[in-house]
């Protein structure tokens, strides 16, 4: 989970990429004080302003009283590890500074409005028809453990995984053919996460959108194959094969429990999942966080 502040920042801000447990470093930060939720989005730094290191003056602890994961460094530096969603909220920043030496010492007051992000769980989802053996066959189980099994064997070297959402068996009316059975079958092709795949990756061709769309490629080759190798076959055909054309494949984009996109409000980071804000929710794998005004906390799952 990482955290994300939104606004104009000053010099010296960052946000982490990449990492589980990430540092958020506020370099102008002296004093820390978290702020109450009805508290506005912070404020800014006059163009003109400057600051060197003689000139800052570090006034705060650099133990933080509330929470064990936040401190502020002897440098004025603020860090956060293990930032969870609970630590969202409005942070007050207090500066004391003498713009010259000649001049009286002044204070600045900063806010800055700290949210949880996670990327967004992005996969495939794809949908295919075969003709089958009668709906109460064993031959049909069978199968459908077969196509899974070659499926996943298919996609494993992109540290991708197939997974069988909903198996069906229907008995269809055909114009001339009467009556056959047909299995619907729903797929999803989603990325594994490297640091737990067999061939650890670290070049561009092991972003999650390239592996998946390698994926998908892969996928559709192996169907029209089969399409290829009944249009060649002189034997009548199996009792179970895949149907023409029912191929379908979807991109599908989710974020987790409590999280939401809305480039309206973070418009510095537009395909972020951002926890949802008090006053909102999102009670499952959902893109958007609902209006909830009994909803007091960030990240809610429910509307309580």
């Amino acid at each position: 989970m990482e955290a994300l502040a939104l606004g104009r920042a000053p010099p010296g801000w960052r946000r982490p990429a990449g990492s589980a447990f990430p540092v958020l470093s506020i370099l102008l930060s002296a004093f820390l004080l978290r702020a109450p939720p009805a508290v506005g989005y912070f404020a800014r730094l006059p163009r003109s302003f400057r600051l060197t290191q003689d000139s800052l003056k570090i006034v705060g602890s650099s133990h933080f009283p509330e929470n064990s994961t936040a401190q502020v460094t002897s440098t004025g530096s603020l860090i956060f590890q293990n930032f969870e969603e609970s630590m969202s909220g409005v942070y007050t920043c207090f500066l004391e500074y003498r713009p010259t030496v000649e001049e009286v010492v002044k204070n600045l007051q900063l806010k800055y409005i700290v949210y949880a992000y996670r990327d967004p769980h992005f996969y495939y989802q794809f949908t295919a028809r075969y003709h089958a053996a009668p709906c109460n066959s064993i031959y049909n189980i069978s199968f459908e453990r077969k196509l899974l099994q070659i499926l996943s064997k298919l996609v494993l070297d992109l540290s991708c995984e197939v997974s069988l959402l909903k198996s069906e068996c229907h008995r269809i009316k055909m114009q001339r053919a009467g009556l056959q059975n047909e299995l619907f079958f729903t797929f999803s092709v989603s990325s594994i996460d490297t640091d737990k795949g067999r061939k650890p990756c670290t070049d561009h061709n092991c972003e999650t959108s390239k592996r998946l769309s390698k994926a998908k490629n892969l996928i559709e080759r192996f169907f029209n194959q089969q399409v290829e190798a009944l249009g060649k076959r002189v034997e009548p055909l199996p009792e179970i094969y895949y149907i023409e054309g029912t191929l379908q494949m979807i991109w599908i984009n989710r974020c987790f429990p409590g999280y939401g996109i809305n480039s309206l409000k973070h418009p510095r980071c537009p395909e972020c999942c951002v926890v949802c804000s008090p006053g909102s929710y999102n009670p499952r794998d959902g893109i958007h966080c609902f209006q909830c005004n009994s909803s007091l906390v960030f990240g809610a799952k429910a509307c309580i």
